[in-house]
């Protein structure tokens, strides 16, 4: 086994060694990833991000009177994206002069310098503080904030790439950073038609297709691979028992592909998979069942009109 220099190089050679194949979707944000992400957000298919807005839009005032109080609180985001949603938010509590600080918290450097970009123009009053890093290492350091309220904010149903195991996990970690009277204010999408759930991920524009594929170019710029993106088929599946849609790069025939830094020679079988991604799918029974398990109790939950998504208010 080489030696590696960083997370991505050591999870490439040890997803691509193991059986089956697997690749961690983190790695689908590269800047180029961060693009194609927000082209998904605006498909027709991906009902969630208009779903969620939505849901914003229509509860942004009891939102601002819950999280705020006398002395303040802090804003605090993980994964804040290009910050769509949450802006709607931003703008009430700007206009009705709540004071707040606004933490977004994001691997990409470079949706946190759009973000930031953005917001200094729509919102020059907000105060911004970027924080760039892994969500629990920005955790941890941001549970030392205990000289007023943290609102935690998780949008986009961001959980649902964690089995049910990891998302308690996930979970724990953020009860573990919040103090008596902070809040957790996340986003979980719901159980609905199988087949919307299907066209959601797999759109006939081929847009989460290439966002997929993308950890593959993504391989061959930076370890030096020489995968042929047409050789792969884009798949996805969804077990409405479970709730599980699962992505999947299939190759379409039996071919071995080279990754020279990591001086790794890799042989598919044909119609073999390298599984990129998971997206749960979530009821109220099962979210309660996951906030049991994370010492979290539920206290309010907003849904949209159609019943697609659900934000779901978590207090310790």
């Amino acid at each position: 086994m080489p030696n590696f220099i960083n997370a991505f190089e050591e999870d490439v050679y040890k997803g691509l060694t193991a059986y089956p194949k697997k690749l961690s979707s983190k790695y689908f944000y590269d800047e180029k990833g961060d693009k194609i992400f927000q082209q998904i957000m605006n498909m027709p298919e991906y009902y969630l991000t208009n779903a969620e807005y939505s849901i914003i839009e229509a509860h942004k005032k009891i939102l601002a009177e819950k999280f705020s109080n006398s002395i303040g609180f802090d804003l605090i985001e993980l994964g804040a994206g290009d910050g769509k949603k949450t802006k709607v938010l931003l703008k009430h509590l700007d206009k009705g002069n709540y004071k707040f600080s606004y933490l977004p918290i994001d691997i990409s450097k470079y949706v946190l310098k759009e973000l930031q970009e953005s917001l200094k123009e729509e919102l020059p009053n907000v105060d911004v503080q970027p924080q760039e890093g892994m969500y629990f290492e920005v955790l941890k350091r941001l549970s030392e904030y205990k000289h007023r309220k943290k609102v935690i904010m998780v949008l986009g149903s961001n959980i649902g790439n964690l089995m049910h195991d990891k998302a308690i996990e996930f979970l724990q970690n953020i009860q573990k950073s919040m103090n008596p009277g902070d809040l957790l204010f996340m986003g979980f999408d719901q159980k609905k038609h199988p087949q919307q759930i299907i066209n959601a991920y797999s759109d006939a524009a081929g847009i989460t297709e290439a966002f997929n594929k993308n950890l593959l170019t993504r391989i061959n710029r930076e370890l030096d691979g020489n995968f042929n993106l047409d050789q792969f088929l884009h798949w996805e599946t969804y077990d409405p028992e479970t709730g599980t849609a699962k992505s999947f790069l299939v190759a379409k025939e039996a071919l071995e592909v080279s990754i020279n830094k990591l001086q790794l020679d890799v042989k598919f079988n044909a119609w073999e998979t390298i599984h990129t991604e998971i997206s749960q799918k979530y009821d109220d029974h099962t979210v309660n069942w996951l906030a049991s398990q994370s010492n979290l109790k539920v206290i309010d939950q907003y849904t949209d009109q159609d019943n697609l998504f659900k934000n779901y208010l978590f207090s310790i």
